[in-house]
């Protein structure tokens, strides 16, 4: 499990499984896409080098949007990127006069421009303010650390990050807090490490991984995210579309999984004892299978990629099916049972 997206080898980001991801989509000359993750533009520009192309690229961040201004002016208008969130895929082209597209490429998790800003508050490896959101808006971190009951914070740790000493690390949060506010990145780096003990290998991740991950899921609502943008990708495909989902940490992936398992009548029965009932039509067509894991060369050369996992499938011209959030195994935070 990791709770980010790979991080820029040079003054241009190639995201894990691009060739992979874009050559899903299929994409043809004169096609309209969506790139809902548009970060440092990795997708979008794969995608523009084809000719003709059009690219709504999708962004909550509004640095990315500045900065997708000079990439912008490369591409002669066929380029436009919008402030906003994936989930409101359908609204944001709806606003521009566009009603359906030709395909949508998602690259989820945080992007690597978020983690190398240590004023963001994302990465436990650069000090900085304990902010991580996405929007620079609303409820931080540290709004959370120091606001939240300790059953809160339990259940926050292990239903986002599946930390197994949730309860530990949310006495000891509650302790220091009582003390003075958690403000910083490192404070909360150490008092995870005070619990879980420091990291021993080179290789093992760092103790405060799933901590990280946990409050950043949290605060941003991704999971709902994920849930909601599936759903809003469906609507606005055309048949033939193609929806290409590079996720990066289980829950996510659960999420994608289960979206394609339902949408290509793959989902199954609740129960082998109970009939077997006939569900909505298909409304995708499985492209990848199990899904599709980077080669051994990418993940040598990034190893944050080694959890990443493609899916990806192909519209239909069935009706969309209504989203159902707990189908999907979205967690439910129940009061602080952990």
């Amino acid at each position: 499990m990791t709770q980010e997206r790979p991080a820029r080898s040079g003054a241009r980001h190639v995201p894990v499984l691009r060739d992979a991801a874009i050559g899903v989509l299929g994409v043809r000359p004169g096609g309209v896409y969506v790139d809902g993750t548009f970060g440092a533009g990795g997708y979008a520009r794969a995608i523009l080098a084809v000719p003709r192309t059009r690219v709504f690229a999708i962004d909550r961040d509004p640095e990315a949007v500045r900065g997708g201004a000079a990439l912008a002016a490369q591409f002669d208008g066929r380029l436009k990127v919008l402030e906003g969130r994936f989930s409101r895929m359908g609204e944001l082209l709806a606003g521009q006069g566009i009603g359906r597209v030709d395909g949508v490429v998602l690259d989820l998790g945080v992007s690597s421009m978020q983690l190398d800003e240590a004023g963001r508050g994302f990465s436990f490896l650069r000090e900085g303010p304990l902010d991580m959101r996405m929007e620079r808006a609303g409820t931080s971190a540290a709004d959370v650390v120091n606001s939240a009951s300790e059953r809160e914070l339990a259940e926050i740790l292990w239903r986002y990050g599946e930390e197994r000493r949730a309860r530990a690390i949310a006495r000891a949060i509650a302790r220091r807090r009582a003390v003075a506010p958690i403000r910083t990145t490192v404070e909360l780096a150490e008092i995870v490490e005070s619990v879980l003990g420091p990291k021993r290998k080179p290789k093992m991740a760092h103790p405060a991984t799933r901590t990280f991950q946990a409050l950043r899921i949290h605060v941003n609502r991704e999971l709902e995210e994920v849930a909601e943008g599936l759903s809003a990708a469906e609507h606005i495909l055309r048949p033939g579309g193609v929806l290409s989902v590079v996720s990066f940490h289980s829950l996510e992936d659960r999420i994608v999984k289960r979206f394609f398992a339902a949408r290509t009548g793959r989902a199954g029965r609740p129960s082998r004892h109970l009939p077997e009932v006939k569900g909505p039509e298909a409304s995708f067509e499985d492209l990848t299978g199990g899904g599709i894991a980077p080669p051994e060369d990418e993940i040598a050369a990034n190893r944050r990629a080694r959890s990443a996992r493609l899916r990806a499938g192909r519209r239909t011209a069935a009706v969309p099916v209504a989203l159902d959030a707990r189908a999907l195994g979205l967690p439910q935070l129940q009061g602080g049972r952990k």
